[in-house]
């Protein structure tokens, strides 16, 4: 049996994901989690074989639950189910060593063949969106990435020096760091060109 821990913040796709998944004779959905703490308590309490969560959640992203798995080096793999069809955040999956990233839009089939194939210690990645991302490599950094996310969300250089122990004069030069390299006019654009391409 491959024991599965579904992370949705979306009621109606959670439910839709564990109806479909119970179906299938060699998978049991233990539980579920509308958000990303959550997810992360019930991953320790429950110990599935197999996470398939969202990326963007309230709390921790699905990203930032796959970096935490494998940090403590917890035996749990993570498949990716997402709309975001965008290179960066494949790139950054496969950083964290996500074994599955498929698209919503993908047949509902493909994700129980997701699941065994992870399972069993193999990779299911949506192919169309592995080709485009290695074409496109992330020139950011994680401080560079971190300061531009914050400011992108409105808050002030001190704000952000605040929140991340760092200097007013630190966080500016990160953030023209991260315009330079992104070729943006300001920090505005440079948010959004990031936020574009998965980056952030």
């Amino acid at each position: 049996m491959i024991r599965v821990l579904l992370a949705e913040d979306q009621a109606m796709v959670r439910g839709a994901l564990s109806a479909l998944l119970n179906l299938e004779s060699d998978i049991e959905v233990l539980g579920s989690a509308a958000d990303g703490e959550s997810a992360w308590r019930e991953l320790q309490r429950l110990k599935p074989d197999v996470l398939v969560t969202d990326i963007e959640m309230p709390g921790l992203t699905g990203l930032e639950i796959a970096q935490r798995v494998r940090r403590h080096e917890l035996p749990v793999k993570v498949i990716i189910v997402t709309t975001f069809a965008r290179p960066g955040f494949l790139r950054r999956a496969l950083d964290a060593g996500v074994g599955g990233y498929l698209l919503k839009d993908a047949p509902a089939e493909n994700l129980a063949e997701a699941l065994r194939t992870v399972h069993r210690g193999g990779r299911a990645i949506d192919p169309q969106l592995a080709l485009e991302a290695w074409s496109d490599a992330d020139p950011l950094n994680d401080r560079e990435r971190q300061v531009l996310r914050l400011a992108g969300e409105g808050h002030s250089a001190s704000d952000i020096g605040t929140q991340l122990n760092l200097s007013h004069g630190t966080v500016r030069n990160y953030l023209s760091e991260a315009i330079g390299k992104l070729g943006a006019a300001n920090r505005i654009e440079a948010y959004r060109l990031a936020r574009q391409k998965g980056w952030l």
